[in-house]
């Protein structure tokens, strides 16, 4: 059983987190796409804000956030919340040269 629960670890199958990326939703323009970190046997509330562009292209911001949850689909449910809301408040304006290296808390990557 223990062997079982240790082979797991340092695996990142599927990009980095290992994890298969929610359905898209779309609000307002923008498509959220939920995609949870792994950590410590939960889940960390982080995806993707995408903003289709009319020449074909797209528009990305990582949203992630600081906070930990047990369950994949709670963790789902509160990133697309937090992030309807991030657009609402935010909109075009978090692809702004400010924006670009920021997190959805404010704070820079990799600090």
């Amino acid at each position: 059983m223990l062997k079982k629960l240790l082979a797991g670890l340092g695996k990142r199958p599927e990009g980095q987190t290992g994890i298969t990326p929610a359905e898209p939703v779309d609000h307002k323009g923008f498509r959220i796409i939920a995609c949870p970190e792994p950590q410590n046997g939960q889940f960390r509330v982080s995806g993707l804000i995408q903003q289709p562009l009319a020449d074909g292209s797209v528009r990305e911001y990582r949203f992630d956030r600081s906070d930990m949850l047990p369950a994949r689909e709670a963790c789902d449910a509160m990133m697309v919340s937090k992030a309807r809301r991030f657009i609402d408040e935010t909109g075009d304006a978090m692809f702004g040269t400010e924006a670009q290296g920021a997190t959805a808390d404010g704070e820079s990557e990799g600090q």
